[in-house]
């Protein structure tokens, strides 16, 4: 006889699995050592974008003399902006906790765990069994071994984030979303930042002329070093040194008042235990997972960024649903995951589903292209949006690859062809599709009517 129906191990998008758990009925153990709601709620998405709220704020009005507006930036409470997304996201993952003590089939257990056994896990120092197991453990800031990293007091994001006083000067390493994303937000408070980026452009993963156009934006705020490998950190009474260099061995010093590592992310798998489960991974650490969510080990799931299907808080969210289907209910429901959008929050905002035009190049795909650019619709013209376009990838007869975006609210902008790509549709079921003017839409239609047929 087990001793719960269902084990859920971690508190992000994994409490939802175990809330439903107990809903239906089922003896259920959640296992958490921190605050619930995981990083997105904690330590990422939510206070990055509160943070990011603040630094919109300040260069709109900064900005508001294009408008004929006198208006000018006295001063930016960083201490204040923190301590409001501490009260505000504290106090949601208190008001969860607190629910969860009082939900009847429900026991909370704040301590980390490992896997002793099949779907047997060390809870309170016994060896706790259940009929199934989810492990949905997150990620974390990868740290990898620079020459004297380990010797500074450096930030990560999680660290940055809580920053109650703004740097006077920061270096970032790395040039991926969350390097530029804070590197934005702090610069707008008034830290001088500098960017130093092993590839060729900043957010080198997006589509190139993506990449290309903003790497240009974010130069004209930041000194950006692209084409540069970190190779030693090192302190001084001023600060921190970084040394970097080119593949061609020309070297580079830049300094800084503190130091943001922003390499990319790992999976939380390595302390779980998982070879006494039965549950095996990947190269880089992820739990190897089937269409199901289903490991290697009978009975257990895993999803979310430690799953390694894609590192979003919105695939975990979706993920969730498969797995109380899957776990909760019986269900033999397979996961989707074509037509997964991706989103930065700089200035300006980026946004991208499906093929990149290297991807479909490097696979010998045929394909066309149309664009857009905001500064050529009315709402580009009336807001004064000087950057920003949006593009379409498509096959000749009119399926559509991919669309890539760069500009003000290209967030939201790209949900159009999200759907349009989802669902099957073609690139003229979008281009004929009366777009109300005269909003920023327009943009989205334009883009797709210029696709060539």
């Amino acid at each position: 006889m087990s001793d719960f129906n269902v084990i859920v191990v971690g508190g992000g998008s994994g409490n939802n699995v175990a809330a439903a758990a107990a809903d239906a009925g089922l003896d259920t153990a959640l296992v958490e050592p921190g605050p619930l709601g995981g990083t997105c709620l904690n330590r990422g998405c939510n206070p990055s974008k509160m943070l990011i709220q603040a630094a919109n704020a300040a260069n709109s009005v900064r900005g508001a003399a294009k408008f004929h507006v006198d208006a000018t930036v006295n001063e930016i409470d960083q201490a204040a902006v923190i301590d409001e997304m501490d009260d505000l996201l504290g106090g949601i993952a208190e008001d969860m906790e607190a629910r969860y003590r009082e939900k009847e089939h429900l026991t909370l257990f704040k301590e980390y765990t490992e896997f002793v056994d099949e779907r047997t896990l060390k809870l309170n120092g016994d060896a706790v069994t259940a009929e199934k197991v989810v492990v949905a453990t997150g990620s974390r800031p990868i740290v990898p071994p620079i020459d004297g990293l380990d010797d500074i007091d450096y930030l990560t994001s999680q660290e940055a984030l809580n920053l109650r006083e703004t740097p006077e000067s920061l270096v970032i390493l790395g040039g991926g979303y969350i390097a530029v994303e804070l590197g934005y937000a702090l610069q707008s408070m008034g830290t001088d930042v500098t960017i130093v980026e092993m590839l060729d452009s900043l957010v080198p993963r997006e589509d190139g002329d993506i990449a290309a156009a903003f790497t240009k934006v974010a130069a004209e705020r930041h000194d950006v070093y692209t084409g540069h490998r970190v190779t030693a950190v090192e302190e001084h009474s001023e600060g921190y040194a970084v040394h970097a260099e080119t593949e061609a061995g020309d070297e580079l010093t830049v300094e800084g008042s503190e130091v943001l590592v922003a390499l990319g992310r790992q999976p939380n798998s390595d302390d779980l235990g998982l070879d006494a489960a039965g549950i095996e991974v990947t190269e880089r650490g992820f739990i190897e997972t089937n269409e199901y969510l289903e490991t290697t080990a009978e009975n257990v799931w895993a999803q979310g960024d430690v799953a390694g299907n894609a590192l979003f808080k919105h695939s975990g969210d979706y993920e969730t649903r498969h797995t109380v289907s899957n776990v909760v209910h019986d269900e033999h429901r397979a996961i989707d995951l074509s037509a997964m959008p991706h989103t930065i929050f700089t200035e300006p905002q980026i946004a991208g589903v499906g093929a990149t035009e290297e991807d479909l190049q490097e696979e010998g795909t045929e394909y066309v292209v149309g664009r857009a650019a905001f500064a050529e619709s009315a709402m580009g013209r009336a807001k004064k949006l000087e950057d920003g376009f949006m593009k379409v990838l498509a096959a000749p007869d009119g399926e559509i690859l991919g669309s890539h975006a760069i500009g003000y609210e290209a967030s939201t902008l790209l949900h159009e062809a999200v759907i349009a790509m989802r669902h099957g549709l073609s690139v003229a079921d979008v281009a004929e599709t009366i777009h109300a003017h005269p909003t920023l839409s327009k943009v989205v239609e334009a883009a797709f009517r210029d696709v060539p047929n």
